[in-house]
């Protein structure tokens, strides 16, 4: 059963209040720095300054615990073996 004296909604009082309510919510305010809406760009030719995981050197012992295999002369060499021939992309498939 409907009210034929009632208004449209996007008539209403409720609907005008929600129009007119211009408040800035706290939360999504940000103090204008470097955020996901207000990144920093890099200017032509300039490197990103990102870490990962092939900054640092790496043992083979260390790239196979990293990879999840206990540390056994078998696994060492391969990780040795892994590390000369692919450098520091045998380190980022592990460690990104």
């Amino acid at each position: 059963m409907t009210d034929d004296n009632r208004p449209p909604l996007e008539e209403s009082e409720e609907v005008a209040d929600a129009i007119d309510d211009d408040v800035a919510v706290d939360a999504f305010i940000t103090g204008g720095g470097k955020d996901r809406d207000n990144p920093d760009f890099l200017q032509p030719g300039e490197e990103p300054e990102w870490r990962t995981g092939a900054d640092q050197p790496w043992d083979p012992e260390d790239l196979a615990e990293a990879e999840g295999r206990d540390p056994t002369p078998a696994n060492i060499e391969r990780a040795r073996e892994e590390l000369e021939e692919d450098g520091p992309a045998a380190i980022e498939r592990t460690v990104p």
